[in-house]
């Protein structure tokens, strides 16, 4: 990866009456930077950033989050642009060639990864080793780090053509390793990918088929699927996004880096977000209990906050929830459940949220987890497949931030630092001494 970081000067910092100057560098959008990779050379000091909010780990040509603004761009493209007129595999083109395809690139691209859906027959064994009743999640974190046990032929990082084959086949075997799970934890047969089918089409069929009867694709929630991919593709600098890349950092195959990411995205406050949001409208029930829910909402000591509203980056609202709002209107139309009684109260909850003067100040607004655990829920997907559905679609995006890691010519293993405040040194004192 060509660097495209731009110098714009040097900020001086002063500690006990001495000044260190630090350079100012600049990207195409955003904030400016303060490089301070020489700040403990020089100084002997550390910087301290719990969580990394405001520390940049790397540079990156990828995705852009403007949160103040409410703007998620893929390589310069707006996120809705994108979700209304392209396809997920394009957007998976893009996102790992950085320009969207032609039409010969989006016909190789598509044949290629149709060419990887289908899964090693003696990898199915891996999913008979677990419980009937183990979460989703936990399947994919063992199955996916197991590929690199049957793709030995991709795991070589410094191969830029093994590393093209490893992405193929992830973005590929997903779907199918995310359905397999599905189908073990109902009892039910495996379905094999099909090779005519669109990739959302083909997920969908491998998650509701039966042998006992033909299955038909229902075009609106092929393309309600397709959506949902493209919305949660890739995300910046994420706490999944950074796990892949420290992981990374160390040399690791590319199968286990994505295991690492699968695994951090299981946390309820990342990839569980739309799970908790549809609980917590389960919860509520209905319309008329709204206002005693908002009222706990507002009160800190009630312990109750509101599941998928505001975001740890968006301080205006999130633009990936308009089109899943429509996206899940679409879908409730389309499957007769327009008398969900989960709509009216989302809908509700939405509505005091955008004109109740408490969430305006503290920028409160719906999410994209706010409306698309009601949708998957619709489409006929349990809860504990959310987050799967998730790691299915940010594969992608975790593949294209590996990639860019590994070409980057200032990449080196991650080590943050610390601030100690444990014991300090002391004499190892025997047991018949001790107190």
């Amino acid at each position: 990866m060509e660097n495209k970081v731009k110098p714009n000067g040097n900020a001086t910092l002063t500690v006990g009456g001495k000044s260190t100057e630090l350079p100012v560098y600049s990207g195409s959008v955003g904030p400016d930077v303060v490089d301070i990779g020489k700040l403990y050379a020089q100084t002997g000091m550390f910087t301290l950033d719990p969580g990394f909010t405001s520390t940049a780990s790397c540079e990156s040509q990828i995705t852009y989050i403007d949160g103040d603004q409410g703007i998620l761009l893929h390589r310069g493209y707006p996120i809705d642009q994108l979700a209304e007129n392209s396809s997920f595999l394009e957007v998976c083109y893009l996102l790992l060639h950085g320009e969207l395809p032609n039409a010969k690139q989006s016909k190789d691209f598509v044949d290629a990864i149709t060419r990887h859906t289908m899964l090693h027959a003696q990898f199915d064994r891996f999913f008979e080793g677990f419980r009937r009743d183990a979460h989703p999640m936990a399947i994919m974190c063992g199955t996916v780090g197991a590929l690199s046990a049957f793709y030995h032929d991709s795991t070589d990082i410094n191969d830029p053509a093994q590393r093209t084959i490893a992405s193929h086949r992830m973005i590929a075997k997903m779907p199918t390793i995310a359905a397999r799970a599905f189908k073990y934890s109902t009892g039910q047969p495996f379905i094999s990918p099909r090779n005519e089918l669109d990739f959302a089409s083909n997920f969908l069929r491998m998650s509701f088929a039966v042998p006992a009867e033909d299955y038909k694709v229902n075009p609106v929630l092929a393309r309600a699927m397709d959506r949902i991919f493209i919305l949660h593709a890739d995300h910046e600098q994420n706490a999944s996004t950074s796990t892949v890349r420290l992981a990374g950092s160390s040399g690791a195959n590319p199968f286990a880096c994505i295991a690492a990411g699968i695994a951090c995205l299981w946390g309820p406050s990342h990839g569980g977000a739309n799970e908790a949001a549809l609980q917590m409208l389960q919860e509520i029930g209905t319309v008329d209990r709204v206002p005693e829910f908002v009222k706990k909402a507002k009160d800190k000591s009630s312990g109750f906050r509101l599941m998928g509203f505001g975001h740890r980056v968006y301080k205006n609202y999130d633009p990936r929830a308009k089109v899943m709002q429509k996206t899940c209107h679409e879908v409730l139309k389309e499957v007769g459940h327009e008398a969900d009684p989960l709509l009216p109260v989302a809908v509700e909850l939405e509505r005091i949220a955008l004109q109740d003067e408490y969430f305006i100040e503290k920028k409160l607004y719906p999410n994209i987890d706010f409306y698309s655990g009601i949708t998957l829920k619709a489409m006929g997907f349990p809860t504990s497949m959310f987050t799967v559905l998730f790691a299915l679609a940010r594969t992608v995006g975790w593949i294209a931030q590996w990639q860019e890691m590994i070409t980057d010519p200032t990449q080196r293993i991650g080590r943050p630092r610390q601030v100690y405040t444990g014991a300090t040194q002391r004499d190892y004192v025997p047991m018949a001494q001790r107190k």
